[in-house]
């Protein structure tokens, strides 16, 4: 790979890589089209049921295998060459994705009574879990295989920012797509992304295996990942503070019920609701390619998580759709800050040969959250309400902050500047 030198820091560094390009728009795709697919179905499997508590059972029903599966797939991913298993996870979810295409057609289960549609979709859904389970930890390890050590961290910035556009325009997308062409055609869409994710990633070549203990015993490897993470305090420190935001913030889970039942916007204004963290992603994206975020990192993370935490708040008291989309742009900002950081600490503290592992423990921590989240958010929407259920996660969130302030020092003094000035000495 040819290098580019340069005395000032380029904010573009892991841009001056070809693959890299290619596997961003890999990665974006494949974020889209999952984010979008996960919206979709939200908004059918509640037009079915009217339940709150139905939108959890499918973060339940996702999150459930891809847990269970983690720390084995973390295993298989370090033993793998991971080309090839990418592949095989973007065929997978294409599967899926067009099973949800059929059952979603009224040609094909318009004599179906509306249990056993639902039940094929939670079923669906399961095996997307089981995918997802390999598919994080595969795209973890790649991303350092295609550019050298010393971009890490500007790879780091521009990785975690496309996964957030992705993660919040797909849904945004699966908002005004519903309203514009239905449920049916929005997943045809969804199936289109995954296929155009898997036409990207024929543009990467084929790369080494570097773990160095090919062979080794599942129980051995885990142990020694496991170890590691809950050894290294800043990356168990990251990975727990993201886990309770995402775990008890999800408010987003529940927009479908603020925008059918509270705000009465209809799918258009579900549409907008979900494209306001777009915005905030959006603006992330672009300072933190300028705006380094490695200097007083523990300090800006946990700043934007505590931000987080009250924009869900102030989210959950809105009566005005437009004070409830500028909550939600804010949410997007803050969260965007906080994926960034978390990657960078992730990408710069894991040795090569464990990425695989600790890219399982990261889904697991934090990518599962998400599910356990809505989960979560719907079983309290059930109990308390929705508006109490969002406002009682944004406490949790901000309460978690302050603890974790007051009580690790270490943490909130984190500076990964040293880091990030060794890997520019490298090569």
């Amino acid at each position: 790979m040819e290098e580019i030198k340069s005395n000032k820091p380029d904010p573009y560094q892991a841009l001056r890589y070809r693959e890299f390009n290619v596997f961003l728009l890999l990665r974006f795709a494949m974020v889209f089209a999952w984010s979008m697919q996960f919206i979709v179905i939200e908004w059918e499997v509640y037009s079915l049921t009217k339940n709150p508590l139905s939108l959890g059972i499918i973060g339940l029903m996702e999150v459930i295998p891809a847990v269970s599966m983690a720390l084995f797939a973390g295993h298989i991913v370090d033993q793998k060459e991971k080309k090839g298993l990418l592949v095989k996870c973007i065929l997978g979810f294409s599967v899926i994705s067009f099973g949800l295409f059929l059952l979603t057609w009224p040609k094909v289960v318009g004599g179906w009574s509306s249990n056993v549609i639902l039940y094929s979709i939670y079923a669906l859904v399961f095996f997307g879990g089981l995918v997802r389970a390999f598919l994080g930890p595969t795209i973890f390890s790649l991303l350092s295989l295609i550019i050298p050590k010393k971009a890490y961290p500007n790879a780091a910035t521009w990785s975690s920012s496309v996964w957030q556009i992705g993660a919040v325009m797909g849904p945004a997308l699966a908002g005004f797509s519903i309203n514009w062409i239905g449920v049916h055609w929005s997943m045809c869409l969804v199936f289109g992304f995954s296929i155009l994710s898997l036409i990207a990633l024929s543009q990467i070549s084929a790369k080494p295996i570097i773990n160095p203990k090919i062979g080794e015993s599942i129980k051995d490897s885990l142990t020694e990942g496991l170890t590691f993470v809950f050894k290294n305090q800043i990356v168990l420190g990251a990975l727990s503070l993201d886990m309770i935001a995402v775990l008890f913030g999800g408010a987003v889970a529940l927009l479908p019920v603020f925008a059918q039942d509270i705000l009465k916007v209809g799918s258009e204004g579900f549409g907008i609701l979900r494209a306001a963290p777009a915005v905030g992603a959006f603006i992330t994206m672009l300072v933190s390619a300028y705006v380094p975020l490695y200097q007083n990192a523990g300090k800006k993370l946990l700043a934007a998580i505590f931000v987080f935490g009250l924009s869900i708040i102030l989210f959950g008291l809105s009566t005005s759709f437009w004070l409830s989309v500028f909550a939600l742009f804010l949410s997007g900002l803050a969260d965007g800050i906080s994926v960034v950081i978390r990657q960078t600490i992730l990408q710069l503290k894991t040795p090569d040969h464990m990425r695989g592992r600790v890219g399982a423990v990261n889904s697991i921590f934090v990518g599962s959250s998400n599910e356990l989240g809505a989960f979560e958010s719907g079983a309290t929407a059930k109990l308390m309400g929705a508006v109490t259920s969002v406002v009682f996660g944004g406490s949790v969130t901000l309460l978690t902050v302050i603890v974790t302030a007051l009580k690790s020092p270490t943490f909130r003094n984190l500076d990964l500047k040293r880091d990030m000035d060794d890997h520019n000495k490298l090569e």
